[in-house]
C-alpha cells in the first residue's frame, strides 16, 4: 500500500464482501476482519490480490508484520535499481543541454542516448515497472471510487511518456527522462518510506523477538520413563510440563511446579530488578531465567500468553486513530480528485498564458502547459497527511511499551495529554500498599485462633490490605468454610460449617459502638472479636510526582475509602488540596463522573479494586503488574507499578501529540506552497517528484525523533 486511500480501497472491498470489524493499517500493511463461515478466505485473498495488492494469511499472533514489510521493501529495492539503471542514461540528455562545455572522447559515447529511439527503448522498461507498481493499484482504486496517490503518479508519468511518443512523429522536445525520473524517484521515495516505517515499528519487532522458538517439554516414552524433548513453541499446549534452565527464555505462560529460579522480567515489565520465584508462582513468556532450574505447567499456548496479549494490545493501540487524525483523513479522501482538477486547470491556464500573453508558438505553449500540469500531479503528496498521525503514534506508543507502559490507542494518548485533573487512590498508589500491624486489641476471651481465622479468610481477597493481613497472620492450619465472599469497599464475609458468620473489614461491619475506632475489625455473629490498627508508608516519589503534575497546571485529587484522618495526612504530605475520604465504590463513581464533566480526568489506581472508577474516568491508569484484569480495566497500564512512570507516560503523550501536530502542519504547508508553484510552471516535474518523495521522509523522520526525546 502506498497511501491511506489504498487502505480505504481494501476496506471498501471487504465491506462489499460482508466482512465485519474491519481494520486496515496502511503503515504496517495489515488487515484484520471477521468473516461469516459461508465466506471463503481464499475468495477474499483473491479479491484483494485482484485490486493490485498481495495478500497472505498471518499464521501467528506472535509473529510481527516485519516479514511482509521486509519482502515488500526487497521487491521495491529490486524495481528501483532496475529503473535507476535505465533512467541514468536518460539524464545524460539533460546534462548535455546545460550551459557547460563538456569535452573529451568519453562524451561521444553519450550521444547515442540523444537518439529518440534509444530514449524510447530506455524509458519503456521503467514505464513498464511503473505500470506494475502503480498502474494496477491506480486502476482498481478508480473502480472502487477511492482514487489513491498511484493515480497521480501513473497519470503524470503517462502524460510525459505519451507526449514524448507523439513528439517523435510531429516533432518537438522529448520528455522520456521526465517520465522515467518520476517513476524512479517515487520508487526511491517509497523505498525510503518503507525503510523508515520499519524503524517506527521497532518496538513490536523487539517484543516479538522475545518469543523463543524452542521449548523443552517433558514426555513419557513407551517404557514409562520421562525424558526431555525439544519442540517448537507453537506446539506447546495447555497443561504440558516444561523445563527451564539458567539462560532459557520462557516459551509460554505457566505455573511453577518444582524448583526455584531468578527471572529477568525487564523486557515485559520494564522492572530491572530480578525476581525470585518458587512453587505456585506464575512465569510469563518472553522472560529470562537468570539463575536456577525448574519445572512448570503451561497454562495455555503461545497465542494466549501475556507476551502475545501485550503485542496485540500495542499493535491495536498503534492502529487506533485519535480525533486529530480526522482532519488529515477528510483531506486525504478528496485530495486526489482535487489535485487532478487543479492539474487540469493548470493545463488550460498555462496554455492560454503562453499562447496569448507570452506569445509563444502553439507547440511550445502545449509543451509548457503539459509540463506544468504534470508537475502539479507529481509534486502533490497525500501520503504526508496519511503518515502524519500513524507514524507518530506507532513510535510514541512503541517507546512507551519498551518502558513498561501500555497506552491503549491514539484517543487515549490524545486525551491523557489534555487532562485537567488527576485523581489518585491512596492505598497502593500514593502509599506502598505494604501494611504492617501496629496494634491488635482482643475484645473477647475465647478459644478462637485469630491468626488462623484471619489468614484463612483474607487469603481469598485481592485487596492490598487483605494481602497484608494474610502475610502478617500467616498460618499452616486450614479452616473449612461453606462460603467466603468479598464485599467491595467493606470487607470479607465467611460462614463456617456450624453456620457461624465471620466478618473482617472496616467499621461498616460493626453494629455496636466502639470507643477506640480501629482500621480493621474481626466480627463473629455480630460480636467484635478483635480490632486491628495498621500503618502504610508513603511511596518515596509520591510527593515529587504530585508536585510535578501541579506544576503543569493539573489539579491533583485524593479519592479513597480509607479513614478521614489517614487520607488528610497523606494529602497534606503530598500537597493535595482536594480530598475525598471514606468513599464506597459507588460513591467513587459519582465523584469521578462529576470531575469528568468538568474536564478530562485521569484516575490512577491498582486496576483491581478500582476497576469501576478507572472505567468511568476519561483515562484510567493502572499501577499494577501484568495481570489480565489490570490490562483490561484501564486505558493505560504501568506494568511494573512504579509511580514515576506515570510522568513518563504523560510526557510521551504530550510529545507524541505535539509531533502529530508538527507533521500535519508540514503536510499542509508543503502542499499549500508546492502546488501553486507547480501550477504556474516554476517547477520541473522531476523536481516535483523528488520533492514529493522527500516530503514523506520528512514526516517519518520527525516521528522517529520520538524514539530519542
Amino acid at each position: 500500500m502506498t497511501c491511506t486511500n489504498c487502505a480505504k480501497t481494501i476496506s471498501h472491498f471487504l465491506e462489499k464482501e460482508k466482512a465485519q470489524n474491519i481494520q486496515v493499517d496502511f503503515i504496517t500493511g495489515e488487515a484484520s476482519f471477521y468473516l461469516d463461515e459461508k465466506i471463503s478466505f481464499d475468495k477474499i485473498r483473491t479479491g484483494i490480490n485482484s485490486l493490485g495488492y498481495k495478500a497472505r494469511e498471518k499464521n501467528s499472533r506472535i509473529h510481527s508484520e516485519h516479514d511482509s514489510i521486509h519482502d515488500f521493501a526487497k521487491q521495491l529495492k529490486i524495481r528501483f535499481f532496475i529503473a535507476l539503471i535505465f533512467t541514468l542514461p536518460l539524464f545524460s540528455t539533460m546534462i548535455f543541454h546545460l550551459p557547460f562545455n563538456f569535452t573529451g572522447t568519453w562524451v561521444s559515447y553519450f550521444h547515442i542516448f540523444h537518439n529518440q529511439w534509444s530514449q524510447l527503448l530506455l524509458c519503456l522498461p521503467v514505464y513498464f515497472i511503473g505500470a506494475i507498481q502503480f498502474g494496477k493499484s491506480a486502476w482498481h482504486s478508480l473502480k472502487e471510487k477511492i482514487p489513491n496517490m498511484d493515480v497521480l503518479i501513473i497519470t503524470g508519468s503517462s502524460a510525459a511518456f505519451i507526449y514524448s511518443v507523439l513528439a517523435m512523429f510531429w516533432g518537438g522536445d522529448l520528455y522520456f527522462e521526465t517520465s522515467a525520473s518520476i517513476i524512479t524517484l517515487v520508487l526511491l521515495g517509497n523505498l525510503l518510506e518503507k525503510t523508515a516505517v520499519k524503524k517506527t515499528t521497532h518496538a513490536i519487532e523487539q517484543l516479538s523477538k522475545l518469543q523463543p522458538n524452542i521449548a523443552k517439554r517433558i514426555v513419557t516414552d513407551a517404557n514409562g520413563n520421562e525424558k526431555i524433548e525439544e519442540t517448537g513453541f507453537e506446539k506447546i499446549a495447555e497443561n504440558d510440563i516444561l523445563v527451564l534452565h539458567s539462560g532459557d527464555a520462557v516459551p509460554v505462560d505457566g505455573v511453577i511446579e518444582e524448583g526455584t529460579a531468578v527471572f529477568d522480567e525487564s523486557m515485559i515489565t520494564g522492572e530491572s530488578i530480578p525476581v525470585s520465584k518458587k512453587n505456585g508462582n506464575k512465569v510469563y513468556a518472553g522472560t529470562l531465567v537468570s539463575d536456577g532450574n525448574l519445572k512448570y505447567k503451561a497454562t495455555g499456548n503461545a497465542d494466549n500468553s501475556m507476551l502475545s496479549k501485550i503485542i496485540e494490545l500495542v499493535k491495536s493501540a498503534q492502529q487506533s486513530k485519535p480525533e486529530i487524525q480526522a482532519i488529515g483523513d477528510k483531506i486525504s479522501s478528496i485530495f486526489v480528485p482535487v489535485v487532478i482538477g487543479i492539474s487540469f486547470c493548470s493545463l488550460i491556464t498555462m496554455f492560454i498564458y503562453h499562447s496569448f500573453f507570452n506569445e509563444q508558438m502553439v507547440a511550445v505553449a502545449i509543451k509548457l502547459s503539459v509540463m506544468s500540469a504534470i508537475a502539479v500531479l507529481v509534486i502533490s503528496c497525500p501520503c504526508a497527511m496519511g503518515l502524519a498521525t500513524p507514524t507518530a503514534l506507532i513510535v510514541g506508543i512503541g517507546r512507551a511499551a519498551r518502558n513498561g507502559i501500555l497506552i491503549k490507542g491514539g484517543k487515549t494518548l490524545e486525551k491523557f495529554a489534555n487532562i485537567k485533573t488527576i485523581v489518585f487512590d491512596k492505598t497502593g498508589t500514593l502509599t506502598n500498599g505494604e501494611f504492617r500491624i501496629r496494634n491488635i486489641k482482643m475484645y473477647q476471651n475465647n478459644d478462637t485462633d485469630m491468626n488462623t481465622l484471619i489468614y484463612n479468610i483474607e487469603k481469598h481477597s485481592s485487596h492490598v490490605i487483605a494481602k497484608s493481613l494474610a502475610k502478617n497472620f500467616h498460618s499452616e492450619k486450614v479452616l473449612s468454610f461453606k462460603t467466603i465472599t468479598e464485599q467491595k469497599g467493606i470487607g470479607m464475609l465467611a460462614v463456617d460449617e456450624n453456620n457461624r458468620e465471620y466478618k473482617i473489614g472496616s467499621k461498616e461491619i460493626v453494629i455496636e459502638n466502639i470507643e477506640c475506632p480501629h482500621d480493621i475489625y474481626v466480627v463473629e455473629d455480630g460480636k467484635i472479636l478483635a480490632g486491628i490498627d495498621m500503618e502504610d508508608e508513603l511511596k518515596p516519589d509520591a510527593v515529587t510526582i504530585v508536585q510535578w503534575f501541579k506544576s503543569k497546571g493539573i489539579q491533583p485529587v485524593l479519592l479513597s475509602g480509607d479513614k478521614k484522618e489517614k487520607c488528610i495526612a497523606v494529602a497534606n504530605r503530598c500537597g493535595i488540596e482536594k480530598v475525598f475520604y471514606e468513599k464506597l465504590p459507588d460513591e467513587k463513581l459519582s465523584i469521578i463522573e462529576k470531575l469528568t464533566s468538568e474536564g478530562f480526568t485521569a484516575m490512577v489506581g491498582d486496576g483491581i479494586n478500582d476497576a469501576p472508577a478507572l472505567s468511568k474516568a476519561t483515562i484510567g491508569v493502572s499501577l499494577s503488574n501484568a495481570t489480565d484484569i489490570a490490562i483490561h480495566s484501564a486505558d493505560i497500564v504501568l506494568l511494573h507499578g512504579k509511580l514515576n512512570t506515570l510522568v513518563t507516560a504523560f510526557q510521551l503523550s504530550r510529545k507524541t501529540l505535539q509531533t502529530i501536530k508538527q507533521n500535519l502542519f508540514w503536510a499542509f504547508f508543503y502542499n499549500v506552497v508546492a502546488i501553486p508553484v507547480a501550477f504556474v510552471g516554476l517547477l520541473q516535474p522531476i523536481i516535483g517528484a523528488a520533492a514529493m518523495a522527500l516530503s514523506d521522509v520528512v514526516v517519518i523522520g520527525n516521528s522517529l525523533r520520538l524514539r530519542y526525546k
